[in-house]
């Protein structure tokens, strides 16, 4: 068949491109980038197996060891959070090996969901959403378990605006099972919120670029302890793309990446680091703590009500319970295309009863006060009187 004889295939008629609306983007990921980092990804492509990328690893390398506070390698992929909890699993257990996981949201139950399709035996320990996992409470579940090979936990949970004390939760796994790998999803707490992988005695943990780290989605950093990086050597599950040992090698052989990595990324996460360290990671987590805070208490003097337990608020995103009478998608749509602010609705059964705030990576006072400030006027112009 001569191509004049195939049936063509018309251009396809679409929507105009127009430019990117300017925004207040306040949800908890992807968020906004600034000035400094958007210029650094606007320059040429380098060879990413030359001496100029090796030069950017050989920066960023350490950097991240220092926020993630470990010795170990920080590896990195062309990934967003997702990719983390898969990289994760699939490199320290085999077909069968009993894990728990320690759900408070939705990406709890993602994390879980990952296990079981990869043929683990997952037992969850699950609490409502808005509440915290209690250390207590998890102790005496795994008391009544079977013996575990691993446990799951989640730092800092979006879905909810829950953070998980994630340094007394590993301390119950030590007590009980002090051979269990303990693999933490820190995707956006890490960079933001006060983490210690080494001092805490945890195995895995995995970040995304698109939260905290102030670049766009793409980037997925993990780090693994000399526990989890014995158990990978004699883990059975299928991996290519997210094999820990090509990376590994690549990385100390050349400072190199043993698939092609999002170069301009780099050039991005090169200068955000640059910029964490100037600020000083004491004072990002100040800068975040008081931002919690604030968003906190307008939130309540507004006379609206948080999803999250207040003793384990997420200092990174603010889940709100939407007001009786109003309709999420509606507030949502008003401050978007009225206001050119957008925040986040609820996931899984809570779409549409909650909205949430985020208030991670870079972002000004001025920020949250337009978007405060905004969600106050929409709701009393839908009629609530707060």
């Amino acid at each position: 068949m001569t191509i004049q004889d195939r049936k063509a295939i018309p251009i396809p008629q679409v929507e105009e491109r127009l430019p990117i609306p300017k925004q207040n983007l306040r949800v908890p990921g992807p968020t906004p980038i600034p000035p400094e980092i958007m210029e650094a990804q606007a320059a040429q492509m380098i060879n990413h197996r030359g001496p100029e990328f090796s030069a950017i690893m050989k920066r960023v390398t350490p950097r991240l060891q220092y926020f993630f506070q470990t010795t170990a390698p920080v590896l990195t992929y062309p990934a967003s959070g997702t990719g983390g909890q898969e990289c994760a699993v699939v490199n320290v257990f085999s077909p069968g090996d009993h894990v728990v996981s320690v759900i408070i949201g939705n990406f709890g139950t993602r994390l879980a969901k990952i296990a079981e399709a990869y043929g683990l035996n997952v037992t969850k320990i699950e609490f409502p959403w808005g509440q915290a996992a209690d250390p207590d409470v998890v102790a005496n579940r795994l008391q009544q378990i079977a013996p575990y090979r691993g446990v799951l936990l989640t730092h800092n949970e979006t879905s909810t605006g829950v953070t998980n004390d994630i340094q007394s939760l590993a301390t119950v796994v030590r007590n009980d099972n002090p051979d269990a790998l303990i693999v933490v999803d820190a995707v956006s707490s890490l960079g933001s919120l006060p983490l210690e992988m080494d001092p805490w005695d945890l195995d895995v943990v995995f970040t995304g670029s698109q939260k905290g780290w102030m670049i766009p989605p793409g980037i997925m950093m993990i780090a693994a302890s000399e526990r989890a990086w014995a158990a990978h050597k004699q883990s059975k599950l299928p991996r290519f793309y997210f094999d820990w040992s090509s990376a590994r090698k690549q990385l100390e052989a050349s400072w190199q990446h043993p698939t092609t990595p999002p170069v301009s990324l780099f050039y991005g996460l090169d200068v955000a680091l640059e910029m964490m360290l100037k600020e000083g990671r004491a004072n990002i987590f100040a800068h975040h703590a008081q931002a919690g805070e604030y968003v906190r208490n307008r939130v309540k003097a507004l006379g609206l009500k948080l999803l999250a337990d207040p003793r384990y608020a997420s200092n990174t995103v603010t889940a709100i319970l939407t007001p009786e009478g109003i309709e999420t998608k509606a507030l949502l749509t008003k401050l978007r295309k009225e206001d050119n602010i957008v925040l986040a609705d609820g996931q899984d059964h809570m779409k549409g009863k909650i909205f949430r705030i985020g208030h991670l990576g870079y972002f000004t006072q001025e920020d949250l006060d337009e978007a405060l400030n905004a969600v106050e006027h929409r709701l009393h112009e839908l009629g609530f009187q707060g």
